[in-house]
């Protein structure tokens, strides 16, 4: 099953994919976040049907302490808003560290500067959270109600 993953950022949007037989996340690109949601949930609507993606999965940032705090609670809020748009079901998974796990990998490479990590961090942040969910089993579990 091919899943697109989006890591929801104020500012851009990572966008990961993995292959279909949903073992191994790979980062696609990133999206600049502009005032028109409608729009950029249509062009998110394109890349699932342009990635022939059977499911979208959300990161979720929760709160160290287990909570739904205002970021997650935003996401959430989203992840409804898309579901009138995207044709699949959407998932959210825990996204606690991602992004500093990406950096954090990003910087260990060594070949990019801080302007250049900044361009690509939420995409690698959101092939993280796909790679941990697809580690976790989540494909093979039945999509949860009220997903979609």
């Amino acid at each position: 099953m091919r899943v697109l993953a989006l890591d929801l950022g104020a500012k851009r949007i990572g966008v990961a994919v993995c292959d279909a037989d949903g073992t191994v996340a790979t980062p696609v690109t990133t999206i600049e976040r502009t005032r028109d949601r409608q729009r950029l949930h249509r062009e998110i609507a394109r890349l699932v049907q342009d990635w022939e993606a059977e499911l979208v999965l959300l990161g979720l940032p929760i709160d160290l302490d287990g909570n739904v705090g205002p970021a997650a609670a935003s996401v959430l809020a989203e992840r409804d808003e898309l579901a009138s748009i995207v044709p699949v079901p959407i998932e959210v998974h825990d996204e606690r560290f991602t992004t500093r796990i990406a950096d954090r990998a990003l910087r260990e490479r060594g070949d990019m500067d801080a302007r250049a990590r900044r361009k690509v961090v939420d995409m690698v942040a959101a092939s993280v959270i796909l790679q941990d969910w697809l580690d976790s089993g989540g494909r093979d579990r039945p999509v949860e109600e009220g997903t979609q």
